[in-house]
């Protein structure tokens, strides 16, 4: 099962976060050998924290054993709009806290790679209750 990584996750390593960044860094080095991907979207919000710098955000995630060329898909997009429709209608009865669009889009990646990690499992079990969610263990 490929895993689909959170940005927070990889900012969190390159940052070298005081809070973050060893679980973080820890909780991807348990689950390199079942495949990591990030999805697209978390490619694009990657691209400030290199100044814009295709190459060594490329080399970052290499090193980091993320694969970052897996395209986005049909699937997700149909899955995206299943759940965009659900997340304006609860968060319009105020059943669920306001998320941005980014996170729907990596939870509808995630649902058909398999798995997500995370920090924010919160963010994510509500719309996508089907996707088997990893948190690292807080340091």
């Amino acid at each position: 099962m490929a895993w689909v990584v959170d940005t927070c996750l990889l900012l969190d390593v390159l940052d070298d976060d005081p809070s973050f960044g060893r679980a973080s860094a820890l909780c991807l080095q348990e689950r390199l050998s079942e495949e990591l991907v990030i999805c697209p979207i978390s490619f694009v919000e990657l691209a400030p924290a290199f100044l814009g710098d295709r190459d060594r955000q490329t080399e970052f995630l290499t090193r980091m054993g993320v694969v970052f060329s897996e395209p986005w898909s049909w699937a997700d997009t149909l899955t995206a709009h299943r759940v965009w429709a659900r997340y304006v209608e609860m968060k319009s009865s105020h059943k669920i806290t306001k998320r941005p669009i980014a996170d729907l889009l990596i939870g509808a990646f995630a649902s058909r790679l398999g798995g997500l990690i995370t920090r924010n499992p919160a963010d994510f079990k509500h719309l996508f209750p089907s996707v088997k969610l990893v948190c690292p263990a807080k340091g």
